[in-house]
């Protein structure tokens, strides 16, 4: 009886040590840090070396506004950092045609 007790108590051991898996917060937070990794794939570029409609855009859309950096990514999406007229800052995204898009 002894060792019919043992047995039991090694095999319910046994099981639970290999049913651990990842869970879902777990999953979650991988597919979040390759969401930030995706999105943060912006190169510097200067701000001279920005698309005529972008900064055409800029000043129609957003007038006073200054261009303190500016980003570029493989999909030739901007990300422009922005002094707005009245002292904040945003942070704006536009396609090569000046479109604004949400990012």
């Amino acid at each position: 009886m002894k060792n019919l007790m043992i047995i039991a108590a090694l095999a319910l051991g046994s099981m639970t040590a290999f049913a651990q898996e990842e869970t879902p917060t777990e999953e979650v937070a991988a597919v979040a840090t390759e969401a930030v990794e995706a999105q943060d794939s912006f190169a510097e570029v200067a701000v001279e070396e920005l698309p005529e409609a972008i900064t055409a855009a800029l000043a129609t859309d957003h007038p006073g506004a200054t261009i303190s950096k500016a980003y570029v990514n493989e999909a030739a999406q901007y990300k422009l950092e922005v002094a707005k007229e009245d002292g904040t800052a945003v942070e704006l995204y536009a396609d090569a045609e000046g479109n604004w898009i949400e990012m």
